[in-house]
């Protein structure tokens, strides 16, 4: 499959797609639809149990919208609520997406991947939603998912004041999942990969569904929500799978049946 913005590849169990725009990967109306094309060609494919997510280069994930072509010229409306569209697809998509941070991922870059499931973060990168330094607001969705991962406090001082967070911070605060050492952020993505593709798909995915719909929900409508997943996984082949294997001290072959 051939992008004019993006890498794309399927490598195991998981695929791969990189924001391909050097120097700064930044974001535009063609990037976000081949991005949401790339998601319908692994969305369905059972061979794929997860996705990476990572920039072209050691530098930069993505620094944000393409200033040049993002906002002039079109329909910015439409852009920006496609975008979102985009990005709430990443956060809900019923595959663990793995933000492999390997540079600085600065507005947009930052939403991007604080939409992904995992966020591991080369231990020199910094995040940040700086869109307050050209006088602009967020726009796909940073005054939402930065409160709600970091706390109210902290993401209004970062939001208002347009702040690049190092990555040690970013993991003291529950912006990162994990750092990783220059040169190793892919690698280390794909081996988490290779850990999930042991992890029964039927049950990943109703926990991806239980967290993002009971987050916002009453505790009592959110257990309602946990029950309810917890009894469709109990139906499941990889279920049954699991409890033979415990029972048998071996290791489950789970195949999302």
């Amino acid at each position: 499959m051939a992008f004019e913005t993006l890498l794309f590849a399927r490598e195991e169990s998981f695929a791969v797609i990189t924001l391909n725009r050097p120097p700064a990967n930044a974001i535009s109306e063609l990037l976000v639809r081949e991005l949401n094309e790339a998601l319908n060609a692994v969305e369905h494919d059972d061979t794929v149990r997860s996705v990476i997510i990572t920039g072209a280069g050691d530098r930069i994930f993505c620094a944000g919208a393409d200033l040049g072509s993002a906002f002039s010229g079109g329909d910015v409306d439409t852009f920006i609520r496609f975008g979102n569209d985009v990005v709430r697809r990443i956060e809900r998509f019923p595959k663990p997406v793995i933000a492999a941070v390997n540079g600085h991922a600065l507005g947009g870059g930052c939403e991007i991947a604080m939409a992904c499931h995992f966020r591991l973060v080369k231990e020199t990168a910094r995040l940040g939603q700086t869109e307050t330094n050209l006088g602009i607001t967020p726009g796909f969705g940073g005054t939402q998912r930065l409160p709600r991962l970091i706390g109210r406090t902290k993401a209004l001082e970062f939001l208002i004041l347009g702040t690049q967070v190092p990555a040690p911070e970013c993991l003291a605060l529950g912006l990162a999942t994990r750092l990783t050492k220059e040169g190793e952020t892919l690698a280390d993505a794909k081996k988490l990969a290779r850990e999930i593709a042991r992890r029964p798909p039927i049950a990943t995915r109703l926990i991806i569904e239980a967290v993002d719909e009971g987050l916002e929900a009453p505790m009592e409508k959110a257990i309602d929500i946990e029950v309810r997943a917890f009894l469709k996984s109990l139906k499941t082949e990889d279920a049954s799978e699991g409890i033979q294997a415990f029972f048998a001290k071996r290791e489950p072959n789970f195949k999302g049946k």
